[in-house]
């Protein structure tokens, strides 16, 4: 049991505080008095706490995440998820300057459909909570552990390496293609919705690529046409890429800060699993 707990305290050791990181020489220090049984500090955690505290920080990082991203604006005016226009829109941009396409407003129309894409994907967010909860909830203890000291199980790692988003990593690897079945059927339908103003995103797309293109068909080779694109398989990528990185941050300000719960309902197994 002394090895046990020896083990315990140099897993929990490395972990960030808002004093920075421990010293290796503090983490030894505090596993060998737990091992002699000299160490006067809280009783180590149990396998079970441990996990059990990993899952509550994943339900509270992932409920918050989802909540964020589908809500009005949770894409939209976050700047690190925008859903800007695919690659194949680069060709509006390049040109909308020109004489041909200044009557088309190409500005207030490209930003008409950023929004809409947008909008499509915080209509699908909400998705993601049952996939996300029966992830954590089928976690094993074996991978939580990995998890807790900056490893996802899932994927080749150096030894070397800690991932202070490896629960996000984890849950990615465990969730996105679940995840995208979930999110194509309901951003599609969202695609089709009345989102901005009167007009769904597809209609607004539609008419943007549809009104440039009718003028680069008539512009005798001055302007370069635009190519058709699967706009519900970009939307559901981009909203999936920006979903975990929300997830990723909530991780990460977990890990350095997990006191910051300190006054809700998980407070206490958050700073005891990864206060220490």
């Amino acid at each position: 049991m002394k090895f046990h707990g020896f083990i315990i305290v140099l897993s929990l050791g490395f972990f960030i505080s808002p004093a920075g990181p421990r010293s290796c020489d503090d983490v030894l220090d505090t596993a060998i008095a737990v091992a002699m049984g000299t160490d006067s500090g809280p009783k180590a955690l149990s396998n079970t706490e441990i996990i059990n505290g990993l899952k509550t920080a994943l339900n509270v990082g992932t409920d918050s995440s989802v909540s964020t991203t589908s809500a009005i604006n949770g894409f939209y005016k976050d700047e690190a998820i925008k859903i800007l226009l695919p690659p194949e829109a680069k060709i509006l941009y390049d040109n909308k300057d020109k004489a041909l396409l200044k009557t088309l407003k190409l500005d207030q129309k490209i930003e008409e459909a950023i929004m809409a894409l947008n909008r499509a994907a915080e209509d699908a967010a909400k998705e993601a909570g049952p996939i996300f909860k029966d992830a954590i909830l089928n976690m094993s203890i074996s991978d939580g552990m990995s998890i807790l000291k900056g490893k996802n199980p899932l994927i080749s790692q150096s030894n070397a390496e800690f991932d202070s988003s490896a629960a996000t990593s984890y849950l990615q690897s465990a969730t996105r293609d679940k995840l995208r079945d979930a999110f194509a059927p309901k951003v599609n339908t969202s695609l089709d919705k009345v989102l901005v103003g009167n007009y769904s995103p597809n209609q607004i797309w539609n008419s943007l690529s549809t009104n440039y293109n009718t003028v680069a068909d008539k512009s005798f080779g001055m302007v370069e046409p635009m190519n058709n694109t699967n706009l519900g398989a970009y939307v559901t990528e981009k909203a999936l890429d920006g979903l975990f990185l929300k997830v990723a941050e909530e991780e990460i300000k977990i890990r350095r800060d997990p006191w910051a719960w300190a006054k809700t309902s998980v407070g206490n197994i958050l700073s005891r699993v990864f206060g220490g």
